[in-house]
């Protein structure tokens, strides 16, 4: 038997594959397709403070090699997903983790406050891509004292595993890295999706309703790999992986790089058993070299 358990801080995986925010839900809408228990962790979509209408549409277009989105963080707020969601998912059988987002470290803060009194999360991942209002739209994420600032601010109210998620759309990546693992990230997980644009030739429009949105999906793998491979050198905290991973081939690098687990994100809207397939084709690729653990292949490269 191949030993696939993970420990991120304090949270115990049993298997190294999570789901990325946005693209399962909160787990509830896949339990008729998946057994959520064999799932090491589902991260659920992205929480706010405050309910968020999203963006207009269209918000979803494919590309050759994945999909952009621009679907602006939906949901009805902290307080809904206190009342109603959590109710229903703080049964499920594995690790349930709530992404977190906002407007200003305060709201973060705030958003994350409310989270920590959950006796059934364990844990939250940040997302530090959100545009910060007071500094004219930009993303927190693309500078150090932006991503400390929010990082500093919840590990003040916040005291379970701190996962922060970093965006691949800046200069230096590892500095990034260093400055949440300074104010007191559990974890850093990347990356986030990488802005990109698609145009509707025929009516001489972008096909977002907003221009520009998210890419992932395969086209992403390469520069993901890169960027786990060098944050895993730059940090001593455990790096979590995730970018076009499709297959647990794609896991493998990705582990090989330097990360401690992985997420699947876009694969699920084509396949949603594709997490337990990939935890599977783990143990059995670690088994067919004749390793006994998963731990034998973190950062070989």
């Amino acid at each position: 038997m191949v030993d696939l358990n993970v420990k991120i801080n304090h949270l115990q995986l049993t298997n190294p594959v999570m789901t990325a925010s946005g693209t399962f839900g909160y787990g509830l809408e896949f339990q008729d397709l998946v057994p959520l228990e064999e799932i090491g962790a589902i991260i659920v979509k992205g929480t706010t403070y405050e309910p968020r209408e999203g963006n207009d549409y269209p918000r979803m277009a494919e590309t050759p090699a994945g999909m952009l989105n621009c679907v602006g963080l939906q949901n009805k707020g902290v307080d809904y997903f206190c009342d109603h969601i959590y109710p229903q998912i703080k049964d499920i059988k594995t690790q349930m983790i709530v992404n977190v987002s906002g407007h200003s470290p305060e709201s973060y803060a705030a958003c994350a406050a409310r989270i920590d009194a959950l006796d059934g999360i364990p844990a939250i991942e940040l997302n530090i891509s959100c545009p910060n209002v007071k500094d004219g739209g930009m993303a927190f994420g693309v500078t150090c004292e932006g991503a400390a600032s929010v990082v500093k601010a919840v590990r003040r109210v916040y005291n379970k595993t701190l996962i922060v998620k970093l965006s691949p759309n800046v200069t230096s990546i590892a500095d990034i890295a260093r400055a949440c693992e300074a104010e007191g990230a559990d974890s850093v997980s990347l990356i986030n999706t990488l802005v990109g644009m698609a145009i509707d030739i025929e009516h001489r429009r972008p096909k977002l309703s907003i221009g520009t949105g998210g890419l992932s999906g395969p086209a992403v793998k390469p520069i993901a790999v890169r960027m786990v491979w060098e944050v895993s050198h730059a940090v001593n905290i455990p790096v979590i992986g995730l970018g076009g991973i499709m297959n647990a081939e794609d896991a493998i690098e990705f582990f090989m790089a330097g990360a401690s687990a992985i997420e699947i994100g876009t694969a699920n809207f084509i396949d949603p058993t594709v997490t337990v397939k990939v935890k599977n084709g783990i143990a059995e690729w670690l088994d067919q070299h004749g390793c006994k653990s998963l731990n034998e292949i973190v950062g070989v490269v």
